[in-house]
């Protein structure tokens, strides 16, 4: 398993976001997305994807093709 250095990683919200904690941050590195709940300032996991992957989950989450069973 590969490891990543998040320590200088430039998190960021939705434009969407209504502006308390209970957001999804993102930060793009490189070939990789992370994804971390707000909500945890910076103290929980970290979910990491391929750009590819992350792209394929917005396009779907766009599109409402997400199956969610």
């Amino acid at each position: 398993m590969n490891t990543v250095d998040l320590e200088n990683a430039m998190w960021f919200k939705s434009s969407h976001s209504n502006g308390t904690h209970d957001c999804v941050e993102v930060a793009v590195l490189g070939n990789a997305v992370a994804t971390r709940d707000s909500k945890l300032h910076g103290t929980g996991p970290v979910l990491m994807a391929g750009s590819g992957a992350w792209q394929a989950f917005i396009s779907g989450a766009a599109a409402g093709t997400l199956d969610a069973s």
